[in-house]
């Protein structure tokens, strides 16, 4: 029986890059999806070699509109897309007023549009087939609207966008119960990766256990998927909070108790 088939993109690195390893260790096949098609090539010829499966690479640039079409048709083609994981995405924290529109409307092109794009194109064939998932990587900012800055950095885009990957995953889950296809919100806290390049982190301030690797969050994300979970929030140790965040939302809904 051939392996099922797995779609990541931003594979070239970092979480994106930790799923790649662990599928293809699980042996999936891979599409891997970055800009840089000589990392892609590497990480493909590597694995084929550890792993013996086969992998596609696919170099785009998901905030331009022909490439982000092209990943589109292959999620449509065969042969079919089993795990969708919406990995790609960058940071840039800065005040708002000091963000280049440009960089503001790419984040959201990659962060919103991209992600809609290809869940929508995924999710047809995954419903026909009554089997499938896509795991679409958040971030715990989008939970942080009501945090100041400082001590959080100062994000408005970047949490705004992650808040809407949540919203959207929370309600497609609603949407697709008993039709056999997953969906789910990664919400990783802070990654050690090239994501926070530039940034000249000193990962030794920070508390032990809070600073999380990529494989570590890769595999949390698996456990989530098999456990049903629509958030999965690697590290976090009471998930009682996010029912009782649900819980809230609802009642914020409730019509009125006279």
């Amino acid at each position: 029986m051939s392996n099922e088939r797995a779609l990541i993109t931003g594979a070239s690195a970092g979480i994106g890059a930790a799923f790649a390893d662990r599928l293809a260790r699980d042996k999936y096949d891979l599409v891997v999806v970055a800009r840089r098609r000589e990392r892609l090539d590497r990480l493909a010829a590597r694995l084929h070699a550890e792993h013996s499966v086969n992998l596609e690479v696919l170099a785009a640039d998901l905030t331009k509109a022909d490439d982000l079409r092209r990943v589109e048709q292959r999620l449509a083609q065969d042969p079919p897309i089993s795990l969708l994981i919406n990995n790609a995405g960058f940071g840039g924290y800065m005040p708002f007023v000091q963000l280049d529109p440009d960089h503001a409307e790419e984040q959201i092109r990659l962060h919103v549009l991209a992600v809609t794009r290809l869940t929508r194109a995924a999710l047809g064939g995954m419903v026909a087939r009554k089997h499938g998932a896509v795991i679409n990587v958040s971030s715990r900012l989008a939970f942080s609207g009501s945090m100041p800055s400082p001590p959080l950095p100062k994000r408005a885009t970047y949490a705004a966008s992650k808040a809407y990957i949540n919203t959207f995953t929370q309600v497609l889950a609603n949407e697709l119960e008993g039709t056999g296809v997953h969906v789910q919100a990664l919400c990783p806290g802070l990654v050690k990766s090239e994501f926070h390049a530039g940034m000249n982190l000193d990962y030794s301030q920070f508390p032990p256990g809070m600073v999380m690797m990529p494989e570590a969050v890769a595999a949390a994300s698996l456990e989530c998927l098999e456990r049903g979970d629509v958030f999965c929030l690697p590290g976090l140790l009471d998930y009682g909070l996010v029912a009782q965040l649900s819980e809230a939302e609802r009642r914020l809904l409730e019509p009125p108790r006279r």
